[in-house]
């Protein structure tokens, strides 16, 4: 019984200590990312222009472009890595990311859209926004209609059908687009980007993405409980379809929000939680938070790095997906192989 105590004792220790490293961690990225670019602050410049006090350009600077930029960072790391936990849990499946169901190629077709008929930001944005979740809707309604053999395994396939389909119309937008004026503003909105990031679009966001979290957080011993099987979800008497659905609605909610603000951003959801659960391990309930601690983090800190160590605007998702790559080999080759 003292063995025992002392374990968990041991346990909670290190988990508070870990989320303290983290926030100290997420301070140091946040006070890097108002100071550092081609306008250098110090610190205390930078909490004077936070506050409006001092120089004016300083106050610029902060104010309109690097507070937007890092707080969508923040946000986007945090739901993309939230959203790839949520789903690497229902599948059961290391391998799954957000994306797997279509969303970012349906929101990437929305987006492609909009530019092609010429349409505002907003409009852009809305078109994508609402790519993403009737590509989804439509995956998860040609999934019920299959009668026979594993749902999970119909909707991958289906998914994979369904950004096939989205993906051959963006291209096929793509070459009809104009060259000069269309199709740069095309490719770089796929390749992902917070360079025009700004209040208006993340306060547009904002409830989505919370309402999403809310509810993967409200589901979070239901996905615990799907883990080791459907079958044994049944036995404890939970909805197991219900729960399927609402967890796809919640993380598509949270995907396709942001990937309509800044474009696609790769690999975020899908490395964060692998190193979440080498942190914390697989329980769903502690998994969440640090995957969201850890997706924002990262985004944050890769965004900063982009601007400042770089002469010139590197698409972010150019970036998640260099670093994406080797950590997810060296991840594969320290665990040995891939389990759930």
């Amino acid at each position: 019984m003292n063995t025992f105590a002392t374990h968990t004792a041991g346990q909670h220790r290190f988990r508070t200590g870990l989320w303290l490293l983290g926030l100290f961690a997420l301070l140091g990225v946040v006070a890097w990312a108002l100071c550092a670019g081609d306008y250098p602050l110090t610190v205390h410049q930078a909490l004077n222009a936070l506050l409006h006090k001092g120089d004016p350009t300083a106050i610029a600077v902060v104010n309109d472009l690097r507070l937007p930029r890092l707080l969508g960072a923040l946000l986007v790391g945090a739901a993309l890595a939230g959203a790839g936990a949520a789903y690497q849990m229902l599948f059961r499946n290391p391998l799954v990311s957000p994306d797997i169901l279509g969303v970012s190629t349906g929101a990437g077709l929305g987006a492609v859209l909009g530019i092609f008929l010429n349409l505002p930001q907003a409009g852009v944005q809305g078109f994508a926004f609402a790519g993403g979740l009737l590509t989804v809707a439509g995956v998860v309604l040609c999934a019920r209609g299959v009668k026979r053999g594993d749902p999970l395994l119909s909707l991958v396939l289906i998914g994979l059908v369904m950004a096939s389909l989205t993906g051959a119309v963006t291209a096929l937008l793509k070459v009809l687009a104009d060259p000069y004026n269309q199709l740069p503003a095309m490719t770089f909105w796929l390749l992902g980007s917070l360079a025009n990031a700004n209040m208006n679009q993340l306060l547009w966001i904002l409830p989505a993405v919370v309402l999403g979290v809310i509810g993967l957080t409200l589901r979070r011993w239901g996905l615990n409980a799907l883990a080791w099987g459907e079958d044994e979800a049944r036995a404890l008497g939970l909805p197991v379809a219900r729960i399927r659905l609402e967890v796809i609605v919640y993380s598509t909610l949270i995907s396709s929000a942001v990937v309509s603000a800044v474009g696609v951003v790769g690999w975020v959801g899908l490395i964060i939680p692998h190193a979440a659960r080498l942190l914390v391990g697989p329980n769903f309930p502690r998994l969440f938070p640090v995957s969201l601690l850890l997706g924002a983090l990262f985004l944050a800190l890769v965004d900063t790095a982009s601007r400042a160590f770089t002469a010139f605007e590197v698409p972010l998702g150019v970036i998640t997906a260099l670093l994406g790559g080797p950590v997810f080999l060296a991840l594969l080759m320290r665990r040995g192989g891939v389990s759930a």
